[in-house]
């Protein structure tokens, strides 16, 4: 079992940059940029209208084999490293779990859940599952996961590995510090040096929508305005300049 050092966390602007922009958006302007899947499959939001953008801390599981792994839960709590994860979240942070899509072993509970809470995290994403849901739902986390279970995080099949290594999650490769932008429509992974060209581009995207969304509405022509033809640049600019964009 390996744990490392607390990640290198992306520059504050580059998260709020983000934050406008919807998983959609950013999912679509990453497949312009050669990224030809970003969005991690089968995670879904556990509660509708939530929306977060943050750094990723990683934690991985593996298979269990008796000479990599004795529980020792409370023999030895420090043995979990599902715990050392949660020793770094910091105020924004994301949790993201290669749990090998399991489907039995709760990776946290109600009481790691509080204090994640506690600690300010903004939201715990999963390729797996979680336990204690009752109380959970209680502490109004962000969560992205596959399911729940009653089951503890190594009752059945996994064991927690390491701690902000490299890591697949809903079949997306997340390194740590990656950032993480996940919202109704799911998650998806930003590398930070990709980041810039996003917000610049997402902006641009997100803007002409709008226009192309009014015009829609309206009942005008589909092949006009979306996507917006060069022919309707004009009426655009005009619109931009009209709300003084």
């Amino acid at each position: 079992m390996t744990t490392t050092k607390d990640i290198v966390r992306p520059p504050k602007h580059l998260i709020e940059g983000l934050r406008d922009l919807g998983s959609a958006t950013i999912a679509g302007t990453l497949g312009h940029m050669g990224f030809r899947n970003p969005h991690m499959t089968g995670i879904l939001p556990q509660s509708r209208g939530k929306s977060i953008v943050g750094p990723a801390l990683t934690l991985q599981f593996l298979p269990q084999r008796p000479d990599l792994f004795s529980e020792g839960e409370y023999a030895n709590p420090e043995t979990q490293l599902h715990r050392h994860v949660l020793y770094h979240v910091q105020e924004g942070d994301v949790v993201v779990v290669d749990a090998r899509g399991d489907m039995n072993s709760g990776v946290f509970g109600d009481m790691m859940s509080t204090y994640f809470k506690g600690r300010g995290g903004a939201g715990i994403v999963i390729d797996g599952v979680m336990r204690d849901r009752p109380n959970v739902d209680k502490l109004d986390l962000s969560l992205w996961l596959k399911g729940w279970t009653p089951n503890y995080h190594v009752q059945t099949g996994i064991f927690p590995n390491a701690v902000n290594v490299t890591i697949a999650c809903g079949g997306v490769t997340v390194v740590p510090g990656d950032i993480i932008v996940a919202d109704d429509d799911g998650v998806v992974v930003v590398p930070p040096s990709m980041a810039e060209h996003i917000i610049e581009d997402g902006k641009k995207h997100a803007e002409w929508e709008v226009f192309s969304r009014e015009k829609l509405m309206a009942g005008e022509s589909l092949q006009r305005y979306y996507p917006l033809h060069p022919d309707a640049e004009g009426e655009y600019q005009a619109w931009r300049k009209a709300r003084g964009l």
